[in-house]
């Protein structure tokens, strides 16, 4: 019974009229930005940040998911038509879907893909309601050593498990951590770094520093990347849209083999969408018994992966919300939005916030059936705003950008920031560092930093107190495997890489014969 009344708690916040406004303009502004190549989720968020600060927290929160979670439906769109992914978890939807619009059946596909997120993002969300107050429950037994410990864990998991080298990860998440130390000791009131700025004495501003590393460089590596192709209006018609029964029925299982790929990975720190999808890609042409066909228009290859993603998408909350530890930069600023408004996410969230976190799940309902709603009839405008020009898009969306930084705290200094972290960004980009692990590691480094001293001061100086308590003994274990790990599987990937490419010329892929011939 409490756990009905706790789902009634949620739909009563989640009903209200001004959290289903904020949750329509968060998912419309999300798919949006999706549909837009180049912008992304972190751009969008960053840019809107500022006007969490006038809002309740739960009605900030429930239009920050909505963006989050309405880039992944709208990032299909882009992935279909153009062949250019709107967000990295929909790169793989252009594999099967651009060939399906280059067939006549991109309305098909667009339907499709709908469909699919729906069905992802409904079963994260029962994930979610169902496993994070459990997580939650056994998470009061931590201490400030276990805190710390699985703080460290996530940030070397984000920063060394994820695309690229491990030692870059590991640069940008230090970076991260140092620029989170400046500003006024939290025990002190020491000046840290400030190089006698009375500006920085609060610290380094998480909008300019998001603002500038994914929304700036993003756009300035755009610029020139962006382009428009042609696009068959009759294959986006709502008339078109209507799948086959063959469609329907090669739907199913890859839906929800994605759903359950999908929810597993949205709760590992560095995974994500990104991954789930390209994994459940390579399991639905392992299964297939017509391999053949994918990367050729098949159904399968754009259901999965939008059900992995967006299952992804949802599941990614549970260590978020339950044990205040992020697993993604997207996630890191959820995680700013609450710390904003004097909230600390963790274990307690759910007892001393029951509002704020069941009218968050809830919401999640309405965002995804709005989307739905949106997503079918608006394909015509989607294609049609994918006409507009780029180069008239982005001065408005750096506009906006700058208005956003100085209202924040009405300070100039954090339009400099932003550009200063701009130049970093697209520094970071040429050179192929990335740029998750540096905001991780700036919102948990203060954190981290609180956390190690308490730990320190209960174990009077001693370091073993972090490996005498079981639980963060064994945190710190997985952290130190994780990083060996992905150090020697980095090097070893890369031997084994050198080695086999004499030999490479030599073998041939059946299906290449099969298409020459």
């Amino acid at each position: 019974m409490e756990f009905l009344g706790n789902i009634g708690l949620g739909f009563s916040v989640a009903l209200s009229f001004t959290n289903i406004f904020y949750c329509f303009l968060g998912a419309l502004l999300g798919t949006f930005v999706g549909v837009i190549p180049g912008l992304g989720v972190l751009a969008a968020i960053s840019m809107l940040f500022p006007l969490t600060f006038h809002l309740e927290p739960t009605t900030a929160l429930i239009m920050l998911a909505g963006i989050w979670y309405g880039t992944t439906y709208g990032g299909s769109t882009a992935s279909i038509l153009l062949n250019l992914p709107g967000t990295p978890a929909n790169a793989v939807t252009c594999l099967d879907g651009f060939p399906m619009a280059r067939q006549g059946r991109g309305g098909v596909a667009l339907f499709m893909t709908t469909v699919a997120s729906f069905f992802g993002a409904s079963f994260g969300i029962i994930l979610l309601t169902l496993f994070t107050p459990v997580i939650a429950e056994y998470a009061l037994r931590f201490g400030s050593a276990e805190y710390f410990a699985l703080m460290l864990m996530g940030l070397v998991a984000a920063s060394t498990i994820s695309e690229g080298s491990a030692i870059k990860g590991l640069s940008m998440m230090v970076l991260g951590i140092i620029i989170g130390l400046i500003g006024m000791d939290s025990q002190t009131a020491t000046a840290r770094f400030t190089f006698g700025s009375l500006g920085l004495l609060e610290g380094v501003s998480l909008i300019a520093l998001a603002m500038g590393v994914f929304g700036v460089a993003e756009i300035i590596m755009s610029v020139r990347r962006v382009k428009a192709t042609d696009i068959d209006p009759d294959s986006v018609r709502l008339k078109a849209i209507k799948p086959t029964r063959d469609d329907v029925r090669r739907s199913w299982m890859p839906m929800l083999r994605g759903s359950t790929m999908g929810s597993f990975f949205g709760t590992l720190p560095g995974t994500g969408p990104s991954i789930a999808a390209f994994l459940s890609y390579a399991v639905e042409k392992r299964l297939s018994k017509t391999p053949e066909r994918f990367g050729k228009g098949a159904i399968e290859g754009i259901m999965a992966p939008e059900a992995a993603n967006n299952s992804a998408d949802q599941t990614a909350f549970i260590p978020t919300l339950s044990l205040g530890v992020p697993g993604s930069a997207t996630m890191a600023l959820m995680l700013g939005a609450l710390m904003i408004h004097g909230i600390a996410p963790g274990p307690t969230l759910i007892s001393d916030e029951p509002e704020l976190f069941w009218g968050l799940i809830m919401s999640f309902w309405v965002g995804n059936i709005i989307l739905l709603i949106l997503n079918i009839p608006l394909i015509g405008v989607w294609v049609r705003m994918l006409t507009i020009p780029y180069n008239l898009l982005y001065p408005s969306v750096l506009m906006f950008i700058c208005i956003g930084a100085y209202t924040a705290s009405f300070s100039p200094l954090n339009v400099w920031m932003v550009f200063a972290f701009g130049a970093l960004g697209y520094a970071m980009r040429i050179f192929r560092f990335p740029g998750a692990p540096l905001l991780l590691g700036f919102v948990l480094g203060p954190l981290m930093e609180e956390h190690f001293r308490r730990a320190m001061l209960l174990g009077r100086g001693d370091f073993m107190t972090f490996f005498d308590r079981p639980i963060s003994a064994v945190i710190m274990a997985l952290t130190g495997l994780i990083l060996l790990w992905s150090i020697w599987g980095s090097e070893g990937v890369r031997k084994r890489r050198t080695d086999r490419a004499p030999s490479a010329g030599t073998d041939h892929d059946p299906t290449e014969k099969a298409s020459e011939t």
